[in-house]
């Protein structure tokens, strides 16, 4: 499994359940990864996306206390019922959307984190965890510098040395 996240300087990633910024780069680059693939999210990130509804062309995995009926949701509501849902797929398709708490709960399980860091400090009230402070991450590619609007960013990917299987 992959986290796919854009962070700020801080490592914020929203403020009232929406984006920091949409930088249509990073916006081309989550479509083309998780088209055709497994998304797992939250139920805040479910109630985030156009409409409340779940992304077209994926399978939409989210974890949530409720009960939602939406035949395009696997709903699964607990961290182990998760990881049971998201081992019947080839983890290199399944990436984990967030939020906050989502990324939290399953960090020790991601094996890479696909990062757009962006070199700008937002209003964030949610945050992904510091990846460059923990000893296990380590960036294994960089892109090069872009730029929109003014505002620098990268696409990085770190991988977990001591991810869980």
């Amino acid at each position: 499994m992959k986290d796919l996240v854009a962070v700020d300087k801080n490592w914020g990633i929203g403020k009232n359940n929406d984006l920091l910024i949409r930088i249509p780069e990073d916006v081309k680059f989550f479509k083309e990864e998780t088209t055709g693939n497994i998304v797992f999210m939250g139920k805040n990130t479910l109630d985030s996306l156009p409409g409340g509804r779940p992304l077209k062309n994926r399978l939409n995995i989210v974890l949530t206390s409720k009960d939602i009926k939406d035949e395009n949701i696997v709903v699964v509501h607990s961290v182990q019922e998760a990881l049971k849902e998201i081992g019947k797929y080839n983890p290199d398709r399944v990436y984990n959307i967030g939020g906050a708490q989502i990324f939290r709960e399953m960090l020790d399980y991601v094996e890479y984190s696909l990062i757009t860091k962006i070199e700008a400090e937002f209003d964030a009230d949610v945050y992904y965890p510091n990846l460059d402070k923990l000893d296990n991450w380590e960036v294994i590619e960089e892109s090069e510098e872009r730029e929109y609007e003014g505002i620098k960013y990268k696409f990085l990917i770190y991988r977990n040395k001591n991810f869980k299987r």
